[in-house]
């Protein structure tokens, strides 16, 4: 199974958390990790799940697949929560796209790569795209990619 942990690209600032869009910057980092994330996924069978939150539905959008929301990744989620939901380690098959939010983003990726959940730092726009392979009888996982969207273009 691949997944991919997206941070959501910048939101504006406001009151209502669940409700804040990307702003101008925020929809070219989406657009700009969108396109490259699309050449790398030509041809694979991606599932697309974001946050109920705005800044994160758009993000996905960006994608141009259709996607899913789900509750339980919205902002303060825990990390269990979304390896819930993605279906980690064993998934269906699918390249999972999971777009959600800091700190949990991090501290999934810290737990998927290091075996343990720390606070690890993850721009706006970013992904961490985590690979899990089977070698001779062993789980690995392996860090394909940790982009962030100024790295593209």
């Amino acid at each position: 199974m691949d997944l991919i942990l997206w941070r959501h690209a910048e939101a504006e600032d406001g009151h209502d958390d669940l409700a804040r869009p990307l702003t101008e910057k925020g929809r070219k980092q989406a657009a700009r990790m969108a396109r490259w994330l699309a050449g790398q996924l030509k041809g694979e069978q991606v599932r697309v799940i974001a946050s109920g939150a705005l800044r994160s539905t758009q993000t996905a959008q960006a994608l141009g697949h259709g996607f899913e929301t789900d509750l339980r990744i919205n902002p303060g989620a825990l990390t269990a929560s979304y390896l819930e939901v993605t279906g980690w380690p064993q998934g269906d098959g699918r390249v999972t796209v999971l777009v959600g939010h800091q700190p949990t983003i991090g501290r999934v990726a810290s737990l998927l790569m290091s075996g343990r959940e720390n606070e690890w730092a993850t721009r706006k726009g970013a992904i961490w795209w985590i690979q899990r392979r089977r070698r001779e009888h062993k789980v690995l996982y392996v860090l394909k990619a940790c982009i962030a969207p100024e790295q593209l273009d």
